[in-house]
């Protein structure tokens, strides 16, 4: 990812979004997996395998917990806007620097 001049706007990948709140993170997540990665992109998504249970919201726990140690902020800064019960995800994050959020996501 490279940042165009000073100035102008930088190219976002697909799964990110940017908006009034912070920026939206579109996952595919994979429940029940052998360890919690990041694992490319599928489609317009990025891919979280993530090794808890889809069960009593463990993955979605789990799922929170990886992303804000990944990208540096506490739990409250990621929240789960959409998919709850579903392997498509929305997650909100605030109070990290978009610059910052695509370098880890695409590290």
């Amino acid at each position: 990812m490279a940042l165009t001049e000073p100035g102008h706007a930088m190219d976002l990948p697909p799964f990110l979004r940017r908006c009034p709140e912070g920026t939206v993170i579109a996952i595919k997540a994979q429940p029940r997996a052998r360890s919690t990665e990041l694992a490319g992109l599928h489609g317009a998504e990025l891919k979280v395998r993530v090794a808890a249970p889809p069960v009593d919201s463990a993955a979605n726990e789990a799922l929170i917990a990886f992303l804000a140690e990944l990208l540096g902020c506490p739990k409250r800064s990621v929240v789960l806007l959409r998919g709850g019960s579903s392997t498509h995800k929305q997650m909100l994050v605030t109070g990290v620097p978009l610059e910052t959020l695509v370098e880890r996501l695409r590290g």
